[in-house]
């Protein structure tokens, strides 16, 4: 290989690396704050002054309560997002608890944003997801699956519809901790069927094969989300 050749390889495995990868953080923290006169945004939040922050904008205190289960679907989630910790502003990260009744689910969903891995506390929860389309018309999209138990871990890929369920006798707890700052939740019940405007009966009669009796039932349902 010629020098010629070999500086293009590196400078092609180089520009690569650049476009395959966030940028790095190049301060120790922006912790996030509503005040218009603090800094500047970063992020989409404004950064605190850093002779300002204290431990506190880096603790919380909450994951060890039960939630209060008040959805449809039997489950609570418990966020540990920038608004509960503003210190995770540009890192990255953020964490939820996740409380089900017996037979409670937290439907499938997606985070268009990150990665998520679950590890079960409490209970015996069903998970899973789902791949994208694969590029054969022919194929069908394939489901990853398992029961998981005390200690169990599983993950869920980015952009992944996936799902929990609680397939236990009595309720069932797991902490879930997520690749970004600001994940995104798409529960897509709630996407469907309770848009503002709601989507047009058409789209929804034809996606899902049924007639528009039931369209209107879906849509006159409270699809609310259980965080």
């Amino acid at each position: 290989m010629s020098e010629f050749q070999l500086f293009m390889a590196i400078v092609a495995v180089v520009s690569f690396t650049v476009c395959a990868n966030d940028p790095s953080s190049l301060q120790d923290f922006c912790v996030a704050i509503k005040d218009s006169n603090a800094s500047v945004f970063v992020n989409g939040k404004i950064c605190k002054d850093p002779e300002t922050v204290t431990a506190e904008d880096f603790f919380y205190s909450g994951l060890h309560r039960r939630g209060n289960i008040t959805s449809s679907f039997g489950t609570k989630l418990t966020q540990v997002f920038i608004t509960q910790m503003p210190g995770l502003n540009t890192l990255g990260i953020a964490m939820v608890r996740i409380d089900y009744l017996p037979g409670g689910l937290n439907p499938p969903h997606v985070h268009p944003r990150a990665s998520e891995m679950i590890v079960v506390l409490e209970g015996t929860i069903h998970v899973g997801f789902i791949t994208a389309n694969p590029t054969d018309p022919n194929s069908k999209p394939k489901l990853f699956a398992k029961t998981l138990f005390p200690g169990d871990v599983f993950l869920f890929p980015q952009g992944l519809v996936h799902f929990q369920h609680n397939v236990g006798n009595s309720s069932a707890v797991a902490i879930a901790a997520l690749n970004s700052q600001n994940p995104g939740f798409v529960t897509l019940p709630r996407a469907l069927f309770w848009s503002e405007p709601p989507l047009d009966h058409e789209v929804v009669e034809k996606t899902f094969r049924v007639e528009e009796k039931l369209v209107e039932y879906w849509q006159s349902m409270a699809w609310r989300g259980n965080n």
